[in-house]
């Protein structure tokens, strides 16, 4: 929670003004009861119309003031939480892609989804029903009690009774309801979790016709979420109901034992009546109270789990140098480099090693799950290997700053990836200087000729995940993406398997030929595809079955021969 409040620096102004005018509309209610006790004791006993109407129109112009007092009150107010939201959001934005993908699969996508949206908006709300309640309810409350300790201590005794009374059932609420809320929130993030998986797998479900299946899933999780907030509500239900019963037998015993004092004339009608509006002023504050204890506690809840992510620390720790690449020489290295995934028993990778100079191309190629996307993770630095060393351009990957990495690495995940917004829009995430004559450059290179055939080209709009385009249309202009911003070393994560094998043959070849300076990775199920290459890695079970080039393997590795020999007998072809 700690971590939070230094969000709220920057808005010192709004949270002293807020607070002021709400003491200054407090004061005026507070005053109100005193002058309906002149009018009554004064004005209707001498029954002095003058008097009574100037009376009344005092307590207009307090009315109109108090209303000015609050309406600047929650500007403020406003103005405060909905900037402390914003920040925060951009800083919870900031830290999340500070992280390293060992604490995104930590995490989870749809826990940092519902915090950054769910969690920050409930903690801006409390930031700002606090401004506007937290200082007035309590002088309310202290207000009336001092009043009517002016008029009659004796019956102000009731007052000094309930208070505790009620005071003690605010703590019990916020006690049993902390927890429970925190409890909700994390039923929101399997709810969330799970549409995200239907939503992305819908296709999948649909062709094993897994619908209904999928839905009795989904409202199992939301009829159990819908029992933990009824259990919540329950409690919280309780608060308001046995606040107006013990105000209310407040206002009773008032009435009864100043009855009593009115006749014996210890008090006026005028006082009695005063002291029936403090005790009404105190039980609004009471009940607004209750509200704000139910509000600031989901914002409690919603704020412990902000500040979790907060508090989380990146594994990885950024380096201090700028990549400098060589006009020759090594390139990439793997020195004894294993790797294992948090949580997991077995090693993804182990022992790995080899070398690249600049210009080659390195095939990698091996069963499912033989750690071919792990090894490009490491390249790119997504992970950090747990043994050896990955030298990039001659030194330890670690010494780099990770952004300026990132701009000399080129990555075609094996998952497409697009984002909503034009083919303009997503080719400039490269580098946002490119002209358009280079996105037609690496258009061309990528095979993805298609575009120049769209309605509006570059600027043809791509909904969410590119889902107007084919599988093997996203698949080249993702290539197109990588090559768009002129990186050292280009990856391509089994990004070719949508592709026919003549447009695969015309994309190695135009890699091969316009990018001849360029460092290549390529990872591919098909053996073909990497006949050509200068360097092959075969991997096994996370172990570097074999490696050199295609003639070689073919005399030296096995893993690699049956591969080979399974392909072309199941309708491959050399390209």
């Amino acid at each position: 929670m700690q971590k939070l409040l230094k969000f709220l620096k920057p808005y010192r102004l709004e949270l002293i003004i807020a607070p002021i005018f709400k003491l200054l509309e407090a004061i005026f209610e507070l005053l109100v009861p005193v002058i309906m006790a002149k009018i009554i004791d004064n004005g209707i006993a001498n029954q002095d119309e003058h008097y009574i109407f100037r009376m009344c129109g005092l307590i207009v112009i307090m009315g109109i003031c108090g209303l000015c007092f609050a309406l600047t009150c929650q500007y403020f107010a406003a103005r405060c939480a909905f900037r402390y939201g914003a920040d925060l959001r951009k800083a919870l934005y900031e830290h999340i892609n500070r992280l390293s993908e060992t604490e995104i699969d930590r995490l989870g996508t749809s826990t940092l989804i519902n915090r950054i949206t769910n969690d920050v908006t409930a903690s801006q709300s409390g930031v700002n029903m606090f401004i506007r309640l937290a200082t007035r309810a309590p002088f309310l409350v202290l207000g009336a009690i001092v009043m009517v300790l002016t008029i009659d201590a004796q019956l102000a005794l009731i007052f000094l009774i309930i208070a505790p009374i009620v005071g003690f059932l605010l703590y019990f609420v916020m006690n049993r309801t902390i927890p429970l809320y925190a409890k909700n929130q994390k039923k929101l993030d399997i709810i969330a979790r799970h549409t995200g998986e239907n939503l992305d797998g819908i296709r999948v479900i649909r062709a094993f016709a897994r619908q209904k299946q999928e839905a009795e899933k989904f409202q199992d999780e939301c009829a159990e979420l819908e029992q933990s907030m009824i259990a919540v509500g329950k409690i919280s239900a309780v608060l308001n109901p046995l606040t107006f019963m013990i105000m209310n037998l407040g206002i009773v015993a008032v009435l009864w034992f100043g009855g009593v004092h009115v006749d014996t004339g210890r008090l006026s009608q005028g006082d009695l009546t005063a002291f029936t509006n403090y005790m009404t002023q105190i039980l609004l504050a009471m009940v607004a109270l209750a509200n704000l204890i139910v509000i600031l506690t989901k914002a409690q809840a919603s704020s412990l789990r902000v500040a979790e992510i907060l508090e989380t620390e990146s594994s990885m720790q950024d380096g201090a140098e700028i990549p400098e690449v060589p006009d020759s020489g090594e390139i990439l290295a793997f020195e004894d480099v294993s790797f294992s995934y948090a949580g997991a028993g077995d090693k993804a990778l182990e022992h790995i090693s080899f070398t690249l100079q600049k210009g080659q191309t390195l095939g990698i190629i091996g069963g499912t799950g033989s750690g071919k996307s792990t090894l490009a993770g490491l390249i790119s630095r997504s992970y950090d290997a747990a043994e050896g060393e990955i030298r990039i351009f001659g030194k330890n990957i670690k010494n780099y700053q990770l952004k300026a990495l990132h701009r000399k690495i080129g990555v075609v995940p094996q998952k497409v990836v697009l984002f909503t917004g034009t083919v303009r829009e997503n080719l400039k995430l490269a580098d946002e200087t490119i002209s358009e004559s280079d996105m037609l450059g690496a258009v061309d290179i990528a095979q993805a000729d298609f575009v120049k055939s769209l309605q509006y080209r570059l600027d043809t709009h791509l909904v969410q995940g590119g889902r107007n385009l084919s599988g093997g249309q996203k698949q080249r202009l993702t290539i197109a993406r990588a090559l768009a911003g002129k990186p050292d070393i280009l990856i391509l994560d089994d990004s070719m398997s949508a592709l026919d094998y003549a447009t695969d043959a015309k994309l190695r070849h135009a890699l091969n030929t316009e990018c001849a300076g360029m460092t290549k990775i390529i990872i591919s199920q098909r053996a073909t595809s990497l006949m050509t290459v200068d360097w092959i890695l075969v991997l096994d079970d996370g172990i570097c079955a074999g490696q050199g080039t295609h003639e070689s393997l073919m005399k030296t590795c096995e893993i690699y021969q049956e591969i080979y020999h399974s392909q072309m007998q199941s309708g491959g072809k050399e390209a």
